[in-house]
């Protein structure tokens, strides 16, 4: 993966098409997993469209934000020219989340509450919408 390129596109499995933030990358493998891989953040449900007329628990109901986080191997990712600053997140997830199911919930949960601010803000808003092909 090129360095400072970190918003990808999943090509193969479940996630396929969705956007991902590259959180942590691992060029030489690990034992357990031998071929270059990264630790990722995605969107699985994207927000909906909102309007002007809505009210605010609509509006709330519909700018909420499915996140995923996964390891996937480098050549199922797409890198995409687009960035985003990842402070927050690369404290977030880290290879010990995937050994407990109730770590990698509590990851997911913090990753909901970045995406969804960063989102409210109005920041990076190609990464919140849906890839249309």
């Amino acid at each position: 993966m090129p360095k400072g390129w970190n918003v990808a596109i999943v090509l193969q499995g479940r996630q396929a098409g969705k956007k991902v933030v590259v959180i942590k990358q691992l060029d030489e493998g690990t034992k357990e997993r031998p071929y270059p891989h990264a630790i990722v953040a995605g969107i699985e449900r994207y927000p909906r469209k909102v309007t002007r007329t809505m009210g605010a628990k609509k509006l709330q109901r519909r700018s909420r934000v499915k996140p995923f986080i996964k390891v996937i191997n480098y050549s199922h990712l797409f890198p995409t020219r687009y960035a985003l600053e990842l402070e927050s997140l690369k404290n977030s997830v880290s290879a010990d989340h995937f050994k407990e199911p109730s770590q990698r919930e509590d990851a997911r949960k913090n990753i909901k509450k970045l995406f969804e601010e960063r989102y409210q803000t109005g920041k990076n808003k190609w990464f919140f919408q849906a890839l249309r092909f």
